[in-house]
This record gives C-alpha cells, sequence and structure tokens, in this order.
C-alpha cells in the first residue's frame, strides 16, 4: 500500500514510475529544484517564445528565478524583470535579467518602450499572481504579443480586457509541467546548462520547519528564495 507523506515525511513508499534516477553529478540538493524548474521550462515552452525575443518576467520568485535561467539558456534577446525585493533583484541579476524594474519607482510599459525601440516585449511570463501587475505590464506588451500566466491567484483578478483585446495580446495558462519538461531539466542540470544553486537561501533540519521554514517566509520572505528542509535530519 502506497503512503503519500509528501515532503514532510522521513521516508515515502510510492509507484517506482513516480521515481527518476539522478545523474552522478546532480547533487541532491540541486535535485531539490527540479520541480519549479521544470515549471519554468514547461511554460516557456508551451509559450511562443523563440530565439531573440524580449521577453519581461513579472516577479522574480523560484518560478521566476527559473524562468529567467530557461529564458537566457535558449537565447532571449533582452529578459526584463519586475520586482519589488532587493534580494530577489539581486538574484535576477545573477541569472541573466538584463534590466530590472521596480514598479513604485518607474513606468514599466515606459521603461520597456525605451529598451525595445518603443515594439514592447514579445512575451510576458506573469509568475506573480497580482492584479495591478498584470492590469499595469499589458501596455507594455507588443502588438499580437502574449501574456503567459504561471501564478495561482488566491483571487480572481479584475483584467483590462479591452487593453487586451486593442492590442490583440494573447493571455494564455502554462499549468505546473509535464513529464517531458521534467526529464529536460534533469538533463540541463547534468551537462551543466542549468546552475540553480544560488536559489536556496537557507537550508534548515525538519524539526525547524515551522520557525525557520514557514515562519521565516511568512516574516523575511524578501530574504529567501528557496528555504531547503532536510527530511533525515530532526
Amino acid at each position: 500500500m502506497y503512503r503519500y507523506g509528501g515532503g514532510m515525511a522521513h521516508h515515502i513508499v510510492a509507484p517506482a514510475e513516480h521515481y527518476y534516477l539522478l545523474p552522478d553529478n546532480v547533487s541532491l540538493e540541486t535535485a531539490a529544484l527540479i520541480e519549479p524548474l521544470a515549471v519554468a521550462w514547461h511554460a516557456v515552452k508551451l509559450s511562443p517564445f523563440k530565439v531573440n525575443d524580449s521577453v519581461l518576467v513579472l516577479g522574480a520568485g523560484p518560478i521566476g528565478i527559473g524562468v529567467i535561467q530557461v529564458l537566457k539558456l535558449q537565447g532571449a534577446k533582452r529578459i526584463m524583470v519586475v520586482e519589488l525585493m532587493d534580494s530577489r533583484k539581486k538574484l535576477a541579476e545573477h541569472y541573466g535579467a538584463d534590466n530590472i524594474f521596480d514598479p513604485r519607482k518607474l513606468d514599466i510599459p515606459e521603461e520597456v518602450f525605451k529598451v525595445t525601440e518603443k515594439k514592447g516585449v514579445d512575451v510576458v511570463f506573469d509568475t506573480a499572481g497580482v492584479e495591478i501587475a498584470l492590469n499595469g505590464v499589458i501596455p507594455a506588451c507588443r502588438v499580437h504579443g502574449t501574456i503567459v500566466n504561471i501564478a495561482v491567484w488566491e483571487s480572481s483578478p479584475n483584467v483590462k480586457v479591452n487593453d487586451l483585446t486593442y492590442k490583440e495580446v494573447n493571455y494564455m495558462g502554462a499549468a505546473l509541467y509535464d513529464e517531458v519538461s521534467f526529464k529536460e531539466v534533469i538533463r540541463a542540470l547534468d551537462n551543466g546548462q542549468l546552475r540553480p544553486e544560488k536559489m536556496v537561501t537557507a537550508k534548515i533540519k525538519l524539526g525547524e520547519a515551522v520557525d525557520k521554514g514557514f515562519r521565516e517566509l511568512i516574516d523575511h520572505r524578501d530574504l529567501h528564495c528557496k528555504i531547503l528542509i532536510d527530511a533525515q535530519t530532526s
């Protein structure tokens, strides 16, 4: 009988087909990042993105940072990021973002037009799920461009549909990942094309999960991308 204990268990029993062999040079710490990277990989693959496109990423959390890495690997011409938190801005820059915009200080469409010769971006990847942010970047998208929603929204947003319509902007969703994307991420880690280790901003024991894990992310979210829990130590 399978006992699905999830990530907060010392041991778990699951069907053999749910497991993937890791290459020798992929550490368990790096392997813990395969899932968010697979979400990012799947979203980019599902989108109309192509080499030399200009892109805008809303949010530089774990998925946003993953999207930046995948876009860099796959030949984006320019990667722009919208982010509030300084620590995540630095991480976005480390992984190849060309421009990082703080929406509290800058008009995002205006900044985008400056660096795209007034064309706008080809693709927007929304990993933030914030209504004001989404509506604020619709004008930054080029005519016939695409906005890809990866975020899971806490509440349904009021989207400025007319803004989408008048520029004939496509709005699409990318949900989780598929097995192909999961395996492709493993291969990319194996050959060194992806190096996500800096996404881990803290390592803690299983017994510390509440105070140094969940509570830390609630109280000090601005300091972290991914907190890694060692399920074998308490």
